[in-house]
């Protein structure tokens, strides 16, 4: 026997299983779960990573964020049409927690530029008045202070929603769409968590409400069905709530600093439901409390399951 030869083969074999197993845990893939369990099948051998941090330096935050779940080059490679969606709702400053820190959305534009994106646009259907909204939140300003012809801030543009059906929705059968985030490569969603009169916590699910047209206020009656079957077309790549204030009272607008929490903390993942899910256990409440989690998990969106999530934390 030539054991030499028996060796080669094993170390061959050890590293394309190590660099298949490397992909797994870095390749973004789409999380359309079946919920093996809810058919007596075993449940698959693998966990949901979600990268969770805390930290003042909210730049140093976000790298390390990401970092913790494969890197921005595991969402965005080069030449890609990169779509960052904050919220920018309100005409709020940040310390008021009712849109996302600009320092927050302009870390992850400069991440997707270091990546390779070819091209990033910011950009949110505001409930104020957008010019207002875009300037007060300070987001506007962060990404002009950049220079960068690559990075973009820019107002809503009417004649780009598009009618859409949506054939898995069980209320919504289809709806208008910006087709900027609908074209993207890379769609990154990121919202601010905070309490919601109607909602009960507006995060990442309740932010696609942001690439809607129409009137949005019809979406209010059965709101949580609504805002998942919205989900079963627009699916963001990578999800990043802004948890460094969280607006405990009187959301989604606010409006008074003793209704914010500083918690300086950033949640990251591939799946939309997981980072919703723990996120909201930072407002001591569990995911099933959240309607429209709960019906988008009904629908396989993603994972709900805590056990089914691996949290990975820093520091």
């Amino acid at each position: 026997m030539d054991h030499n030869m028996d060796r080669r083969r094993f170390l061959r074999d050890a590293a394309a299983w190590s660099l298949s197993f490397s992909l797994i845990l870095h390749w973004p893939f789409p999380f359309r779960i079946d919920h093996a369990e809810a058919v007596g099948r075993p449940t698959p051998p693998f966990q949901t990573r979600v990268g969770i941090g805390k930290g003042a330096n909210y730049p140093q935050l976000v790298r390390r964020v990401i970092a913790l779940i494969g890197g921005m080059e595991a969402f965005v490679r080069p030449g890609m049409r990169v779509v960052i969606k904050p919220n920018i709702s309100f005409d709020r400053p940040p310390e008021m927690g009712a849109t996302t820190h600009p320092m927050v959305v302009r870390t992850l534009a400069e991440m997707a530029v270091e990546a390779g994106a070819d091209q990033v646009t910011i950009f949110d259907r505001t409930c104020n008045e957008a010019r207002r909204c875009y300037h007060t939140s300070g987001i506007l300003p962060a990404i002009e202070a950049m220079n960068s012809s690559t990075i973009r801030c820019e107002y809503i543009d009417g004649r780009k929603f598009v009618q859409v059906d949506i054939p898995e929705g069980r209320s919504l059968k289809n709806w208008t769409i910006y087709r900027d985030a609908l074209e993207a490569d890379c769609y990154i969603n990121v919202p601010v968590a905070k309490q919601h009169g109607l909602a009960g916590l507006s995060l990442g699910l309740k932010n696609n409400m942001g690439v809607l047209g129409g009137n949005r206020g019809r979406l209010h009656r059965k709101l949580d069905q609504n805002l998942a079957d919205l989900a079963t077309i627009i699916r963001p790549t990578l999800t990043v709530i802004d948890a460094t204030r969280m607006l405990l009272r009187n959301g989604p607008q606010g409006g008074r600093l003793e209704d914010v929490l500083i918690n300086n903390t950033v949640i990251a993942s591939a799946d939309p439901l997981a980072a919703d899910a723990c996120a909201t256990e930072l407002f001591g409440q569990s995911p099933d409390q959240v309607g429209a989690t709960v019906s988008a998990a009904a629908m396989n969106l993603g994972t709900l399951q805590m056990d089914r999530i691996s949290r990975i934390e820093w520091p």
